[in-house]
């Protein structure tokens, strides 16, 4: 013997009556599924922002490959600056270049494909012990600013528009003592405009670098050693504080449910036994 449930219809004469009452409560319910639909569809835009940056060696959309060509960076820190610029050709980034000593020149935008770099490989080895002899020699004289450096790919990448984009600088980090005030100021401008930058340094002895990792964390160095690993590179991270915008929407879409349940649910009905076929 099957058991199977019976269905429920209340017998009223007023049928005509509810009929308004029907309508209103169809086109309420499908008011509120749409913009559950639109609120849930923009806390997903949202949240696509707090998702972590890639493993790759310039973070971002886009980014600036800041190279330090200035007298003191030594024969061997060119293999570092051929890896680096290799590296970046291998992971197809899209990257602007800004090299500099004590004044910068950019050759390249952001958005660059990075093979665009391979003629740098040819030209950044050094002949007979000597630096390499590059077209800007003539124009670069002793002294460094490294600010001055990172001042112009901030402005390059604000010119044109590139949103989350990146630093990524290559240097001694030996900087004129007159600079230093400048470069702690760029440095924090550069972390409240939420701009990552990455450094790879060339030399241990150096007096910036405790710079760099005081005001943006120590993740901000990159070692030769993980420069050469297959590795993918840990993301940098910043305290970013609440996503304020993606709780918003979250806790609107919850609402919108709970006004959906309560406004357009179906009418409840004491159950009935069930009764034998």
């Amino acid at each position: 013997m099957r058991l199977r449930r019976r269905q429920l219809a209340v017998d009223t004469h007023d049928a005509a009556a509810l009929r308004l009452a029907s309508v209103r409560t169809r086109l309420l319910r499908m008011l509120l599924v749409a913009c559950a639909i639109v609120l849930l569809g923009l806390a997903t835009l949202s949240a696509r922002g707090l998702e972590p940056a890639s493993g790759q060696l310039l973070p971002g959309t886009s980014g600036v490959l800041v190279l330090d060509l200035s007298l003191s960076i030594g024969n061997k820190d060119y293999a570092i600056v051929r890896e680096t610029v290799r590296r970046l050709i291998d992971e197809h980034a899209a990257t602007g270049l800004v090299i500099f000593s004590d004044v910068p020149y950019e050759l390249f935008p952001p958005g660059t494909s990075a093979s665009e770099l391979r003629p740098l490989l040819r030209l950044l080895v050094p002949r007979h012990g000597a630096p390499p002899v590059t077209p800007w020699s003539l124009n670069f004289r002793a002294g460094t600013r490294i600010s001055a450096a990172l001042e112009l790919a901030r402005e390059v990448l604000v010119r044109d528009k590139v949103k989350n984009g990146s630093i990524l600088l290559v240097s001694d980090l030996i900087t004129a003592p007159e600079d230093v005030p400048q470069l702690v100021r760029m440095l924090q401008e550069l972390h409240r405009e939420s701009i990552d930058v990455r450094v790879i340094p060339l030399s241990r002895y150096n007096n910036s670098r405790p710079i760099f990792e005081g005001l943006l964390g120590r993740s901000t160095i990159v070692s030769p050693s993980q420069l050469r690993s297959s590795q993918p590179f840990r993301t940098v991270t910043r305290s970013a504080g609440l996503p304020v915008g993606f709780l918003v929407l979250a806790a609107l879409v919850l609402v919108v449910l709970a006004a959906h349940e309560r406004f357009s649910g179906r009418l409840g009905l004491p159950g009935v036994g069930r009764a034998a076929s």
